[in-house]
């Protein structure tokens, strides 16, 4: 079972980091679409957004306190769920359908990051292929 997790973290952090850099290297870019959805002070938001989902998925890949690296995977996505992707504003069907789409995707990755959470606090050491243990004991 060890190996799935590993390949599913690496799998799953992918993304995440990937984002990071763009959120870090596209600073500007990314700013200004977040200040158009109307995000408060969108280029801090931005590198701030940028360094969490950074460390939440360095985290889960490395298994360096992975669970509450999902933890930060869960308050980005349902924050950028609801702050970016509020298709129920949205008067344009088409723009609206793009966001609900891209919200839908964002809370459905916070519920795989919320499951991961859970299971790396419950498996605890024995979970294997991690550098330090979970950070949160649920079972």
């Amino acid at each position: 079972m060890d190996i799935l997790v590993l390949i599913g973290r690496i799998l799953f952090s992918a993304l995440f980091i990937a984002s990071a850099l763009g959120h870090l290297t596209q600073t500007r870019a990314m700013a200004g679409y977040a200040a158009a959805k109307g995000v408060p002070q969108a280029y801090a938001a931005t590198l701030g957004s940028g360094v969490l989902i950074l460390v939440g998925g360095l985290s889960v890949l490395l298994g360096i306190w992975a669970d509450l690296g999902a933890l930060l995977l869960v308050i980005f996505l349902v924050s950028t769920a609801v702050l970016m992707h509020a298709f129920w504003k949205e008067t344009d069907p088409q723009a609206r359908q793009l966001d609900m789409i891209q919200f839908q995707k964002d809370i459905g990755l916070a519920g795989a990051a919320l499951m991961l959470f859970a299971l790396i606090s419950f498996a605890g050491d024995a979970l294997g292929l991690t550098i330090t243990g979970p950070l949160f004991n649920i079972s």
